[in-house]
């Protein structure tokens, strides 16, 4: 994928980059928890901080990774930088009142009445694996950095931003209305598409597991879409075609996205075909 972004740059593209942190805001998360318990003198570290750890220990590899690329091919001029992005969420959001995404590693019941009596956490059985941390995942409303962001993006620089989403923060008001974070994840594709608009781009791509978003998935009458209007994608949406913790928020954001202004087009396709799906080759594209 990265070998794919620095094609597009070949080709004349600005690129911006975002990328999810699931597995390691959950790794990081499971770190610090651990210390506390270690150590009753070591506070449990918010989940606003450890993805913003993510943010960073993942940019600082992407960036090695892309500007070696880039020399590879003899591009020496266009710097890369991670911003750690903030993204505001509205804490009147229906999701704070129901959590339901899990994060981090499974516990006995034991341990989960520990965590949610010493931390404050939410805690519930998961399909009989074990119990597990849930938190809210509410919407993006607003990119804190999108300004920063626009300024590298416009002076020639890859950016790589609103990593895992973006770091869920709500206004301070107690506080001059400062940030500050809120145990939440914000879902990726999501976090993508705002950046997307906010830096006027013409193409929103989301790299996954398919190659195509489909219809009747795992099913002998599965489905295989290439071509959908931002109306058909909703109507398959809504009528539960997509997988609730996977492809429908990829669409939704897709639908998001190609009617946010004429002609944009967000294309959905697999990681390991990333050439193939920029190239019109491979992937479901929806459009307006």
């Amino acid at each position: 994928v990265l070998f794919r972004s620095v094609d597009l740059i070949q080709e004349g593209c600005e690129v911006i980059v975002a990328h999810g942190n699931g597995p390691q805001v959950g790794m990081i998360n499971h770190a610090m928890a651990a210390l506390s318990r270690e150590d009753p003198n070591q506070p449990n570290t918010p989940l606003s901080v450890c993805v913003a750890m993510s943010q960073a220990y993942i940019g600082y590899d992407l960036q090695n990774a892309l500007r070696e690329e880039m020399y590879n091919r003899d591009i020496f001029d266009i710097p890369v930088a991670t911003m750690v992005t903030q993204v505001r969420v509205d804490p009147e959001d229906p999701a704070f009142k129901n959590p339901s995404k899990p994060i981090g590693h499974f516990m006995t019941k034991e341990q989960a009445e520990y965590a949610a009596k010493e931390y404050g956490y939410i805690v519930k059985e998961d399909a009989g694996r074990g119990w597990r941390r849930v938190v809210a995942s509410p919407l993006p409303q607003e990119i804190i950095e999108i300004g920063a962001i626009q300024t590298l993006v416009d002076s020639g620089q890859l950016v790589i931003a609103c990593g895992g989403g973006g770091i869920p923060v709500v206004r301070d008001y107690e506080n001059k209305g400062c940030y500050k974070g809120v145990p939440a994840v914000i879902d990726k594709d999501l976090g993508g598409e705002l950046l997307a608009e906010d830096c006027d781009a013409d193409v929103l791509f989301l790299l996954t597991a398919v190659e195509h978003v489909a219809i009747n998935f795992g099913k002998p009458n599965q489905e295989e879409l290439e071509d959908l209007t931002a109306d058909e994608a909703e109507r398959l949406a809504d009528e539960g075609q997509f997988g609730k913790g996977s492809m429908e928020p990829k669409v939704r954001a897709a639908i998001k996205f190609a009617r946010s202004r004429k002609g944009r087009t967000c294309i959905i396709g697999a990681l390991d075909k990333a050439a193939e799906t920029m190239a019109g080759l491979s992937g479901t594209r929806i459009h307006e």
